[in-house]
């Protein structure tokens, strides 16, 4: 009966969320649970840390947008002061400035450099990682263990990365939920883990 009863949630919920990537999936990759505007509203955290990364987003976006070219396209996604890059440059050399220059940035903890050498990703690819995104975070939503608005999921050609505060059990259970999701090439964690 439990069971019946979340399908009857997780349907509409499902379409609730497919929605709202409808209407932002085009700007870039797949991005969902906490957004620079909403965070502090929706993230189980301190609102200074939130502050921090919406500060450092913006200070990472700037800087990245001279570090590349107009045929590349590169993803910011800041958590907890760690900085996830992801997309696409056309060589390795634009490849290790971004991780260097960003690391530089004051304020950034860490660098996880996921961005690959290959010619920019399509309007095409983008909306299908928009979605595997939403399938993500709906297929979190359910599990007991998981608080999806401790957790960011980021989407860049069928690769998901998860980002977030859990512990390893959480880590361990969301990266399993996620790799069983339709259209998810691999999943990435780039998790802070905490006991």
């Amino acid at each position: 009966m439990l069971r019946n009863k979340l399908k009857i949630i997780a349907r509409p919920l499902m379409l609730a969320v497919l929605s709202g990537v409808a209407a932002v999936g085009l700007q870039g990759c797949g991005t969902m649970a906490g957004s620079p505007g909403t965070a502090a509203a929706n993230e189980n955290r301190a609102f200074a840390p939130v502050t921090d990364d919406s500060t450092i987003a913006a200070a990472v976006e700037s800087r990245v947008q001279g570090l590349i070219d107009g045929g590349s396209h590169v993803t910011v996604t800041s958590f907890n002061r760690k900085v996830l890059l992801t997309g696409e440059v056309r060589d390795a050399g634009m490849q290790s400035a971004l991780g260097r220059e960003i690391g530089s940035i004051n304020g950034v903890q860490s660098v996880a450099n996921e961005v690959e050498i290959a010619a920019a990703s399509n309007i095409l690819s983008r909306s299908n990682d928009a979605l595997i995104a939403a399938k993500v975070v709906a297929s979190l939503i359910p599990e007991r263990a998981l608080s999806v608005n401790t957790i960011k999921v980021v989407v860049e050609r069928g690769v998901v990365y998860l980002m977030g505060r859990v512990t390893p059990a959480q880590g361990d259970i969301a990266g399993q939920i996620a790799s069983g999701v339709s259209g998810v090439r691999k999943v990435v964690k780039v998790f802070d883990y905490v006991s």
